[in-house]
């Protein structure tokens, strides 16, 4: 079973590692110490809190897109028809190309908080090389 440091899990959480403490010091999440005396969290009970912390936000209406980033727009790059948009949603970067129209009537300058909303039916998973288990 996977499990992760305080600095782990709020790099997957996107938040500081103190919030992972503080939720940790409250109850909000489960911690116990490793081996070396360091909080780890069971990677089970971490997916399950990210999953009721998307639920409490994730209240757009109705969709059947599932992938949502809230971000900030960082950069937009407009000619004579399309425009290019890119958000940065916490340490991820999202570009988004679309009509000039489109992003003149959506509003989107730097420094706007936007949503990316995402909707594919071929996406990759990749697991990091020291995840892996040994083979």
């Amino acid at each position: 079973m996977s499990t992760f440091r305080i600095s782990e899990a709020a790099g997957l959480l996107g938040v500081s590692a103190d919030t992972v403490r503080r939720w940790v010091d409250s109850g909000r999440l489960t911690a116990r110490r490793d081996e070396n005396g360091h909080r780890v969290l069971e990677g089970t009970d971490l997916a399950a809190f990210a999953r009721g912390q998307i639920t409490a936000i994730d209240g757009t209406g109705q969709s059947s897109a599932r992938n949502r980033l809230s971000g900030i727009v960082t950069e937009v790059i407009r000619d004579a028809v399309m425009a290019q948009v890119e958000i940065a949603a916490g340490p991820y970067r999202v570009v988004s190309l679309m009509s000039r129209q489109a992003a003149d009537e959506l509003g989107l300058e730097v420094g706007v908080m936007a949503i990316a909303v995402i909707k594919s039916t071929n996406v990759v998973v990749e697991i990091p090389d020291a995840s892996r288990p040994a083979g």
